[in-house]
């Protein structure tokens, strides 16, 4: 029989989340109010509304025995706590005029670090509402780190138990503890972020454009505070600022704590961050090197487009520095291909995974070989270890249902008569966490504005299930996993 599960800890944690949503409305509303712009009331109501429901929450469901969390209240808080944050970040948007549906789309898409926006005259907007869509992406960054390193391993979804972190010994207890590991995480996470702000600065960019960018940057996520994107700004050193540090965001952040703790061999030996460089670093240059054939432009300038691009795609981040898809058809079905990369696992990157594809090869060669010695036994590796026996099939189970999925969510959209590029490509941005999709109406140049309520909610649902990986998502539907 199900058992009831005691969702006390899981509202108190979710209050405990809104009242930091409560915090954090208040740095967009000292923007606004450092300038005079009035909109500062729609943050400070939010932020009142937000902490309002927190407190309430925290203060109602308050023991004096320290919660303890199960598996499945961990899985509650991690599904709610997307949404919980969603619907408060949507708050300050219904004040500034925005409707219902395109608000949640557009906090939906921060808070998932997907970037797709509804919102157009970017350069036009009051500073507070450019920087909480940063903030959102930001936060959303550090969450999804800290997800696909303490939960996903947990849940087993999609092979993410490679990652799970080992039980430390007697030396490395004291490190290596879940409260330091995030602690080492977020500081990490930070000092980046302000890395990155500060070489924008040196290179050109407003202080105000050089912070909200490195979020978005370091979350991948790829807000901008202009409508022709990384487009707006001519000098190549901040493109290739902005690749490097897309870059950094998509590799695994548990690696840097190592790192920092004196293992910095971890980063350039892990053979999912090799082979992830490896792929961008040949695909800019094959790619620099048609694009020379297609435009007449240099191979330098050619290599800045391409890498700036294809990191962006492949990283998920959603930036662009050109129209790639006025690049020719061809182009077209490269980034489109691209979209389903992704970058690391215990990135912010989404997507399918570099690892997971590194697998599924060896899955691949080993079945051909079966084929004609069927009783040969092939052992796969990953990282010179030996893969567990459920790994393999948890990765072709991810991959049939991430297929499916985008199948599904394709057929939807066309239904509602999006045409079949508008519909395909915006299904997969949106369960990749990419941001822009393909053709004239989501592309690069484009928004999802025009696009009716209805799909607007269909993706925002499908942004959802790829942060949270679908799997994780359809645990919600099973009864076995709420059963003892």
């Amino acid at each position: 029989m199900p058992v009831l599960i005691d969702i006390r800890p899981v509202v108190q944690i979710l209050g405990w989340l809104s009242c930091s949503v409560a915090l954090a409305l208040l740095v967009p509303a000292l923007a606004d109010y450092g300038v005079g712009n009035p909109d500062w009331h729609a943050f400070i109501v939010a932020s009142v509304l937000a902490g309002f429901l927190g407190v309430l929450s925290v203060a109602a469901t308050r023991t004096r025995e320290t919660a303890r969390f199960d598996i499945r209240q961990a899985f509650l808080i991690t599904i709610f706590g997307w949404i919980v944050v969603a619907l408060l970040g949507a708050v300050p948007f219904l004040g500034l005029g925005i409707g219902f549906t395109d608000a949640v789309f557009e906090s939906m898409s921060g808070i998932t670090t997907t970037g797709s926006t509804v919102l157009v005259d970017l350069d036009a907007l009051p500073p507070g509402i450019l920087l909480w869509r940063a903030l959102l992406q930001w936060f959303g960054g550090i969450g999804i780190i800290g997800i696909a390193i303490m939960l996903l391993p947990l849940l087993r979804v999609g092979g993410m138990q490679l990652f799970r972190i080992e039980r430390p010994d007697s030396s490395e207890e004291k490190i290596y503890t879940p409260g330091k590991t995030i602690f080492f995480l977020m500081s990490i996470y930070a000092a980046l972020t302000v890395a990155c702000a500060i070489l924008y600065a040196a290179f050109g960019m407003t202080a105000f454009d050089a912070v909200t960018h490195a979020m978005s940057t370091l979350s991948t996520g790829g807000y901008s505070t202009h409508d022709a994107s990384f487009a707006h700004f001519g000098n190549p050193a901040l493109h290739w600022v902005a690749t490097l540090f897309m870059l950094a965001g998509a590799i695994p952040f548990f690696l840097y704590v190592k790192a920092v703790r004196g293992s910095v061999t971890a980063l350039v030996t892990d053979q999912q961050v090799r082979g992830f460089l490896a792929f961008v670093v040949v695909a800019s240059v094959v790619m620099a090197w048609w694009l020379t054939s297609q435009r007449d432009i240099g191979f330098y300038e050619a290599l800045t487009l391409t890498a700036f691009n294809i990191t962006s795609i492949v990283t998920t981040t959603g930036f662009a520095s050109d129209d790639y898809t006025a690049w020719g058809p061809g182009a077209v079905g490269v980034f489109l291909v691209l979209m389903f990369v992704g970058g690391c696992s215990g990135s912010t990157s989404g997507a399918i995974k570099i690892y997971r594809i590194q697998i599924l090869m060896q899955i691949v060669r080993a079945h051909i070989r079966r084929l004609t010695r069927p009783h040969r036994v092939i052992p796969l590796h990953f990282n010179g270890r030996l893969l567990p026996d459920d790994v393999p099939y948890s990765i072709l189970a991810f991959l049939v249902v991430f297929v499916a999925t985008i199948a599904l969510f394709t057929v939807a959209l066309a239904l509602l008569g999006l045409d079949i590029v508008t519909a395909y490509s915006a299904s997969v941005t949106a369960i990749t966490n990419v941001g822009p999709g393909l053709g004239a109406i989501i592309g690069p140049a484009g928004t999802f504005e025009p696009l009716p309520d209805t799909a607007k909610w269909i993706l925002t649902f499908a942004m959802l299930a790829g942060r949270l990986e679908v799997l994780a998502l359809l645990v919600a539907l099973d009864l076995e996993f709420w059963r003892n």
